[in-house]
């Protein structure tokens, strides 16, 4: 795989060299998808010129939808599911996606709509269900963050104020997360510390061996009758200044910590 390829979707064969490659890969599921939504919508749906100001809401459609659907479309050479976000009453905006892993890849249309029944029509399919928007973005299922804990979130919240504009984005945080596991099994560094509150914290922290790993940090709480650990949140981190600043308390061992996989 050359360094400038653009993967949708490694194990199904889906790499491309460029943007002009993928659109022609799905030029006729796109077409076909078009055709079915957005070319149906009623003459009263905002027009195609109205379109382009309501793009900026693509992203948080992605990122926080209401309503995702399995789209049931006979002639799709793949998966495609709806995202679907209400910003305010009859305003909807629509993402057409590819799915690689629970993340969006590839964007096949999106448009605004107010058309109730095209709405219908995406609603055909299977439903699948959506995270919770209260949950932070960078949660992984499986730590405190995930289950709306109040530590994790005051200290995960802390986290994110710290870091620098060019640290890795927190909607990124998903893509790291099979180095959590990593981090904790064979961390570079393991440091027990107590916060204002008395809650003792024991941070794992992986150092980057490339250029193209970043660091791995994940921060658990520690039972002090069993000195087991829960799982509080964990961050790939570009950033030496954050690092730094789970660097203190007691450094300790590795084979001094009993750990626990969740809480």
């Amino acid at each position: 795989m050359t360094k400038n390829q653009i993967v949708i979707d490694e194990e199904n064969a889906l790499i491309f060299d460029s943007e002009e490659e993928i659109y022609a890969h799905f030029n006729s599921d796109i077409e076909l998808l078009e055709k079915a939504f957005f070319l149906k919508r009623a003459k009263s749906d905002f027009s195609e010129q109205e379109q382009e100001k309501f793009e900026k809401h693509l992203e948080v459609t992605l990122d926080a939808p209401d309503e995702v659907w399995h789209v049931d479309l006979e002639g799709l050479s793949v998966d495609v599911y709806a995202f679907i976000r209400e910003f305010k009453k009859d305003f909807y905006y629509v993402a057409l996606t590819y799915l690689t892993g629970g993340e969006t890849t590839f964007v096949f249309s999106h448009f605004a709509t107010k058309d109730k029944k095209i709405l219908k029509e995406l609603r055909k399919g299977e439903e699948v269900p959506v995270r919770d928007h209260t949950v932070a973005v960078g949660a992984i299922e499986g730590d405190s963050l995930y289950e709306g804990d109040p530590l994790a979130k005051g200290l995960y919240e802390a986290m994110i104020l710290l870091r620098s504009d060019k640290d890795i984005p927190e909607a990124d945080f998903q893509k790291y997360a099979e180095m959590r596991e990593a981090c904790v099994e064979s961390a570079d560094e393991i440091w027990r510390s107590a916060d204002s509150l008395g809650n003792i914290l024991v941070t794992f922290i992986r150092e980057s061996e490339d250029d193209v790993e970043p660091h791995y940090v994940v921060v658990t709480v520690e039972d002090e009758p069993s000195g087991s650990h829960s799982l509080l949140f964990s961050f790939p981190t570009n950033d030496p200044q954050l690092l730094e600043r789970y660097r203190h308390g007691e450094n300790l061992q590795a084979d001094e910590v009993v750990q626990e996989s969740s809480h």
